[in-house]
């Protein structure tokens, strides 16, 4: 296989292996009654509550204005709260209602659960390889996007 076969098969593999892990975790989502979106978020938020919008719209690389969508979903829902800042009414910061909290905690479980699933019969140096490999592509293009 010459190398812009290996490049390109390594690159549908990546793709695919993407495609194939957003649709596992989108079923076991779906049953909790959440998009694929508002779950992330949701996992997000219980990593490092009381965030402002502005700072998890940067930590999940999307734009405010869908974030803000995103939260009042959750919000309808009773899963988050809005809490205004001292001396900014205008910046929100975001936390898990204690209800949204037991579904994040059994989210982590269910990725925990697909993780060792996936990753079943895959040597560790494999992995540790996988990861270094993937660390690049993601410096890649971050520095792509910069230019």
């Amino acid at each position: 296989m010459s190398s812009a076969e290996l490049k390109s098969a390594f690159f549908d593999e990546l793709l695919k292996v993407n495609r194939k892990l957003r649709t596992m975790f989108d079923a076991r989502v779906k049953e909790r009654g959440l998009t694929l979106a508002r779950a992330r978020l949701m996992m997000q938020i219980a990593k490092c509550e009381g965030k402002t919008q502005a700072e998890l719209a940067e930590q999940m690389q999307i734009e405010q204005p869908s974030l803000v969508g995103l939260i009042d979903g959750l919000e309808k829902k009773g899963l988050v709260v809005r809490c205004t800042t001292d001396g900014d009414r205008r910046t929100k910061r975001i936390f898990l209602t204690p209800t949204a909290r037991r579904e994040a905690d059994s989210m982590f479980a269910d990725v925990a659960e697909l993780r060792s699933l996936v990753l079943t019969g895959v040597d560790e140096a494999d992995i540790e390889s996988a990861t270094r490999v993937l660390r690049v592509l993601s410096e890649n293009i971050g520095a792509a996007a910069e230019d």
